[in-house]
């Protein structure tokens, strides 16, 4: 694993819970790609193999469908809460050509339109990276909450 390699998954993690924290969706969406699909998913699920997930966009056209409904369908609609995600990686290992597989831990605080703070989810992030000339792009990111019921509802990605 080179420094550059390391580097660039980073970047990525960090460009992906800066567009989820400012709300930018299509940031979000663009962490993504051509191919990407992303699961959040309770562990208990996860453990037992249940398909059960809170999102499942198991392909791009369903990531740019989340990024709709959350910026149009739902907007107005919910009690808006801000989010501040902290991500640390904890293992990174060759897939093969140019794709990775990484686990990161993250927890994800919410405050309210009150000003009241609390952590809405905490988990692993389970992902397979594409790194090419130009960047890291998520392929694939399994959310997996520790929890199976989260504070609160959830509007954005985690």
């Amino acid at each position: 694993m080179t420094a550059d390699v390391l580097a660039q998954i980073d970047a990525l993690q960090t460009s992906y819970i800066a567009a989820l924290d400012s709300k930018n969706m299509q940031g979000w969406l663009d962490s993504f790609t051509a191919d990407g699909s992303y699961i959040c998913i309770a562990a208990e699920n996860e453990e037992q193999g249940l398909p059960l997930a809170l999102m499942m966009d198991d392909c791009h056209e369903r990531l740019e469908d989340r990024v709709t409904y959350v910026t149009k369908v739902w907007a107005g609609t919910f009690e808006d809460y801000q989010t501040r995600h902290f991500v640390q990686r904890i293992a990174c290992t060759p897939k093969g050509g140019d794709l990775y597989n990484t686990v990161s831990n993250f927890s994800v605080f919410y405050t309210d339109s009150a000003g009241n703070t609390g952590i809405l989810v905490t988990g692993r992030y389970v992902d397979e990276i594409a790194i090419n000339g130009t960047g890291a792009k998520l392929k694939s990111r399994r959310a997996v909450m520790d929890t199976n019921v989260a504070p609160r509802y959830i509007v954005y990605p985690i």
